[in-house]
């Protein structure tokens, strides 16, 4: 009889073919499985592939005797409780390859469009509104101006490419410092977190929720900033102070705000909702059919490999 795998969420099918060779696959007919359904399944399981809206506690993990693994969707894995997975003897992995590329796409595309006020004045078109004069509608240019990054991984590299079509100065802070032959080669320098933020013109997030990152940017944080500076956040919501933000903005201490993740999403704070300073985005960072197809790929590949005895898995415990 061949191990059962459940998908949490509803996913093309043949993004799985690869999995359905050797596993039954099971996933919801809907959006996500009715909680009686989930239920019946979770007993009889081996495996799970968990997006980061399905939350995998402990005592979910108690429900699932059997299960052996958990392969997060996504690069982020705080929707699943590490520390109770580990007791259990229950591996989990994560995502990290395909969202590379795109989250760091769709962070420059939010520079470009915050600075640029692109939403602004389509909304302004649409409405009926818009301003045809010559000192109207000015943004500000990404060229030659200070991109500071605040955790240079995979992804913070990736946008530092971003950056270097627009010959941006690059300061990055990491827990990490590069070696000087990487700084070198990447053409970024290394500031503690209080220089970078005083000096950056935009900052780019992107770090990994931790008890450390929860809301390492706040009130205290963002009054260093300069009054002109940009936020960009694609990482994880609440490693901003979403309402410490929106005071931030609303009163002028920083100019403007894009956010692709939120503190309690899907519910976002209404305050940024109402700002015209802010770029949203319901964390689409990784939302393209190429990398839905990766994604699925990788995902199937680290619980097969898991099954197979294969140590190359992007294993997280």
């Amino acid at each position: 009889m061949k191990k059962k795998i459940l998908i949490t969420n509803r996913l093309p099918r043949e993004h799985f073919t690869m999995l359905e060779k050797r596993f039954e696959v099971v996933m919801p007919d809907s959006e996500r499985f009715p909680a009686e359904e989930l239920a019946r399944w979770l007993p009889r399981i081996s495996g799970m592939i968990s997006s980061t809206a399905f939350p995998v506690t402990d005592a979910v993990m108690a429900r699932a005797p059997e299960l052996k693994i958990v392969a997060s969707y996504g690069v982020g894995y705080d929707n699943i409780d590490v520390a109770a997975a580990s007791r259990r003897g229950i591996v989990v992995t994560n995502n990290p390859v395909p969202v590379l590329e795109p989250t760091a796409e769709h962070a420059y595309a939010l520079m470009l469009a915050l600075a640029r006020r692109i939403p602004e004045c389509d909304r302004a078109l649409r409405e009926g509104n818009a301003r045809w004069g010559l000192m109207d509608n000015l943004g500000t240019s990404l060229f030659g101006k200070t991109l500071g990054i605040v955790g240079m991984g995979r992804i913070g590299r990736a946008v530092r490419r971003y950056a270097a079509a627009s010959r941006m100065r690059v300061l990055y802070h990491n827990r990490r410092r590069l070696s000087e032959n990487e700084e070198r080669e990447l053409g970024v320098e290394y500031a503690a977190l209080d220089t970078l933020l005083r000096e950056s013109d935009i900052v780019s997030v992107h770090l990994p929720l931790t008890p450390e990152s929860r809301h390492l940017f706040g009130a205290e944080q963002f009054r260093m900033m300069k009054p002109s500076a940009l936020l960009v956040n694609t990482a994880r919501g609440a490693v901003v102070d979403n309402a410490a933000l929106a005071e931030a903005l609303r009163v002028g201490e920083i100019a403007g705000a894009a956010l692709d993740v939120f503190e309690g999403e899907p519910k976002i704070l209404p305050e940024l909702l109402e700002l015209d300073n802010t770029v949203l985005t319901p964390h689409t960072g990784t939302n393209t059919v190429e990398t839905r197809e990766r994604m699925s790929f990788h995902a199937a590949r680290n619980i097969i490999r898991f099954f197979e005895g294969d140590p190359d898995i992007d294993r997280v415990n």
